[in-house]
Formats: structure tokens, sequence, C-alpha cells
């Protein structure tokens, strides 16, 4: 039974998707069975872990709007266990097709609850917006994830974010819990990204994951190649960043035991 967790952050820049697509691909290599859903409608995961969203066939749009089974639109990626259902710009449109639709903030739960039996993990991109789409993500979900860039603006917008949560929290999923804020674009030779790295702690205490993503330019570069940091360069500072934030995730959530599927792979980091 799969657990869904969205990335999610009104602000643009963050480290959203980078988080969404990396994290997704380490829980993979990890040995779970991932699915990263590309709830954005510029579509950056989808192009980010390989594929054009202009020759994507079928979309999470297809899925929400059409009833198209998600299993038909999602595709596997060159990463070990990770699957994407891909997003496309006609998301954009969704939102306004949704608002006349009974339940329309349940609909993309009603798409995702039947691939829980198929994966360990379902992780997904929301866009950066606080609209329909995204909260049809915080009703879907089980937990979620809010990256934080270790700059001047950082705790900007956070407060309407997490009343944004908790009012999904009281009127459509009152299971929703926030898994953690996780540090990202942190440069240790700056006075300023420390301060922002203790105020953060200060305020939000156990929920900060221990895991700081620091700057780093293979992080940069991976989406250009269509690849995840695992495939371009798994050596490098970020990856091990984001290996370090997928065991975190895995301990938290007690899922550290090899998987039935995966005790006869031997498992090679």
């Amino acid at each position: 039974m799969a657990k869904i967790i969205s990335i999610v952050n009104q602000k643009g820049g963050v480290g959203k998707t980078t988080t969404a697509i990396n994290l997704a691909a380490c829980l993979g290599v990890l040995e779970r069975r991932t699915l990263l859903v590309d709830a954005d409608p510029q579509a950056n995961a989808t192009s980010g872990v390989g594929f054009d969203p202009r020759e994507v066939k079928a979309s999470i749009y297809e899925a929400i709007i059409n009833d198209m089974p998600a299993t038909e639109a999602i595709l596997a990626t060159d990463n070990p266990n990770l699957d994407i259902l891909p997003g496309h710009i006609d998301l954009v449109g969704a939102e306004i097709e949704m608002i006349d639709m009974a339940d329309r903030e349940h609909q993309l739960k009603r798409v995702l609850d039947p691939l829980r039996e198929l994966y360990d993990l379902i992780i997904i991109d929301c866009s950066p917006s606080l609209g329909l789409v995204t909260v049809n993500s915080l009703t879907a979900s089980d937990s979620v994830i809010v990256p934080v860039q270790c700059e001047y603006f950082a705790l900007e917008g956070l407060g309407k974010l997490l009343n944004t949560i908790k009012i999904v929290q009281q009127r459509l999923n009152p299971d929703l819990a926030i898994e953690g804020m996780l540090l990202t674009m942190y440069d240790s030779r700056l006075r300023l990204a420390n301060q922002v790295v203790e105020e953060v702690k200060t305020h939000f205490q156990q929920l900060v994951f221990d895991t700081v993503i620091h700057r780093n330019v293979s992080l940069g570069e991976a989406p250009s190649h269509g690849q995840t940091i695992i495939m371009h360069d798994a050596s490098c500072k970020g990856a091990v960043n984001y290996l370090n934030l997928a065991r975190e995730i895995l301990q938290k959530n007690a899922m550290t035991r090899i998987p039935e599927h995966a005790r006869t792979i031997p498992v090679a980091l």
C-alpha cells in the first residue's frame, strides 16, 4: 500500500521539482517501487526524467478529465524502480474544467488510489500555486514535503501555505500530515544561509529534516540532459544529499526493511 507524498510550495525556484525528481529516483535506487506524478502544467518533472511533454500521448490530464485509467498513461523511466505519470500543458485548463465537477477536490485521489497497490511510494510534484490542482494533490496525499530555500525570503508565503494545508486537513483530508520541511540550495560559506537554517529550525523544530540539500552544479545540469541526479552523477554531493533524504524518509516511516519483491535482488549503491 503506497504512501503518497506531495512536494508543495507556492513559491517558484525553491527546488520543488528538483526534489520531486531526485527523491523519487533515490527511493527507486533503494529498491522501493516509486511513481512520480507530474501535477504541474509546466511538466518539468516529465522532461527531467527524459520525456518530451509535447510527445507524450496520454498524461495526468486525461486521467483526471477524461477518466482514462492512470495505468494507461504511466511510463517507465531509465531509473531503477521509477515510473512517471507525466504532466502536460493541458493541465492549465483542468483548473477550469474541474470547477463544475461534483467532488472536484477529490479527482486526483480517484486517479491515484487504485495505484497504491502497485507502488511503495508515490511522489507528486505540485505546481507553484495554491490552485485547484494543488488542492487535489493535497487531498490525495498522506503527507507533504515543503522545500524551503536557504535565502532571505525563505519564510515569506510559508504562513499562507501552512494555512492552506490546515484548511485541507479540516475540510477534505483530516489525515494529511506534514512529512517535513526540507532546506534546499544551502551554501555553507554564506552567513545568510546559516541564519536561515537556524531560523527555520527554531520556528519548525522537529518538522525540519536532518538532511539539507546543498547548492550543487550537477543538480542544475542533470535536467538539461533529461536525467535524474542518480543517472547523471551518482557520486556528487547532490546525489548523496537526496539519497540521505530518501533514507531519512524510509526510516521515519518504518520502511527500512527490504521489500518482498526486492529480496532476491542484490542492493548495490
